[in-house]
């Protein structure tokens, strides 16, 4: 085992996907510039989506120093990883448990939802051309700039007051699977057991019906919806926000069945610091917005709607939860992670491949310390510079940075007067 640096910088990679932001409007745009990512210009006709930081093989990061890859450097130096996450995670190889992202969204990404590691395996298997590794992809949003995204289902009575107040959704669902959804959505009970057999099985007929609708059909009530809306013809029960949803929606997407999913799925308006977690089976749609993303180390997407990809509304289906609730129990509440109430917040959704770190250094406080983590950190500087020291040695950080902290290592960070420092540090520990 040779020796290496404990800490070092990285470079990341640009994913430009039609939904991203254009041009310098775009963090990850900004954030690759001022890295000095190299090669990297930005285009201003161009789309900006996503900055990835990590060792997922479709787009991996390089050591900055050696332009080698980082998950070769990490399988030479182990110690990097921690023998006890390579034990629990299986990161042997140098893969990291988790890929950190920024993602800058002008256009609304596709209705989807992430597979469990069973079915992931299996679709890998089955359709390695589209399901392209064997992960299950849990994922925790935590927004940069004011933040739009449908996740999960309604509350059971929401979802049935949107099905009586607007007939043109109501017009997809058979009026069986209808007035059966109804009765139960609406009984004395429905809020007790939301999750129960008989509810679950329920909305899943119901958004199965509404996916599954011909295209003659869902095509002309949604011409007739927008319609509506348009001309400002509003019924009793009906939101001012799901009305600008469905309008933003169709007029990113015109004549697509995902604008449906306003109806069905849960919205939520996050504040810089606000995050979300969604496990695997939660139907969701980011809409707008900036945000940091931390996920299991996988891309694996079932997309069903608001989207020129592939749609497997089968899976997607057949792989949901069904769990409906208020949007809250996707909110992950932080904490401190270093002292009551110093600069350093933690974000620790449920799930053991990843937690993340908003580090906040005002430049009237000089320093913060991080304990060691057992288990392997990237961090990336998104406002301020300053420097991280550890042990005998120190690196400057700027706007952009992308750098990697070995584990069981005691790091500092400090300011040097250029404003707040701004570092968001995704880890994992056994």
């Amino acid at each position: 085992m040779s020796s290496t640096q404990q800490v070092f910088k990285i470079i990341p990679t640009t994913q430009q996907y039609d939904w991203g932001k254009i041009g310098n409007s775009a963090k990850v745009a900004q954030f690759a510039v001022a890295s000095r990512l190299p090669g990297f210009a930005i285009n201003e006709k161009t789309p900006y989506a996503e900055l990835w930081m990590g060792t997922h093989p479709k787009s991996p990061s390089h050591v900055l120093s050696t332009g080698e890859e980082l998950s070769k450097h990490l399988a030479a130096h182990p110690q990097l990883i921690g023998k006890d996450v390579i034990s629990k995670f299986d990161a042997g190889e140098g893969n990291l448990p988790f890929l950190f992202k920024v993602l800058s969204i002008e256009k609304a990404l596709s209705i989807q939802s992430h597979p469990d590691k069973p079915t992931a395996e299996k679709l890998f298997l089955s359709q390695p051309d589209i399901y392209k590794d064997p992960n299950h992809k849990p994922e925790m949003t935590l927004a940069l700039t004011p933040f739009n995204a449908m996740c999960g289902f309604r509350p059971l009575p929401a979802l049935a007051t949107a099905l009586q107040s607007t007939p043109e959704l109501a017009a997809l669902i058979p009026g069986s699977i209808l007035q059966h959804f109804l009765s139960l959505a609406l009984s004395p009970t429905a809020h007790v057991d939301p999750t129960g057999p008989a509810e679950k099985a329920a909305l899943r007929d119901v958004f199965s019906a509404v996916m599954t609708a011909s295209t003659d059909i869902y095509t002309q009530h949604l011409d007739i919806l927008v319609s509506r809306y348009k001309a400002g013809n509003v019924n009793p029960g009906e939101e001012p926000e799901r009305i600008a949803l469905v309008l933003r929606l169709a007029d990113q997407f015109p004549g697509d069945i995902g604008i449906f999913c306003a109806f069905l799925l849960n919205y939520v308006n996050l504040q810089p610091g606000e995050a979300i977690f969604l496990g695997a089976g939660e139907p969701h749609a980011y809409v707008s917005g900036e945000c940091m993303e931390c996920m299991a180390n996988s891309d694996n997407v079932i997309r069903a709607g608001l989207t020129p990809k592939l749609r497997d509304v089968p899976n997607l289906v057949a792989t949901l939860t069904y769990n409906a609730s208020e949007p809250g129990k996707h909110a992950v509440s932080p904490v401190p992670f270093s002292s009551e109430k110093g600069p350093s917040t933690l974000y620790n959704p449920p799930i053991p491949e990843f937690s993340v770190i908003q580090v906040k250094l005002p430049s009237d406080l000089k320093e913060e310390t991080h304990r060691p983590v057992q288990g392997p950190s990237i961090g990336i500087v998104t406002g301020g510079g300053g420097v991280v020291n550890w042990g005998n040695g120190e690196l400057e950080l700027r706007l952009g940075d992308v750098f990697f902290i070995g584990a069981g290592v005691e790091v500092k960070f400090g300011n040097r007067g250029e404003g707040e420092l701004v570092v968001y540090r995704a880890f994992v520990e056994s």
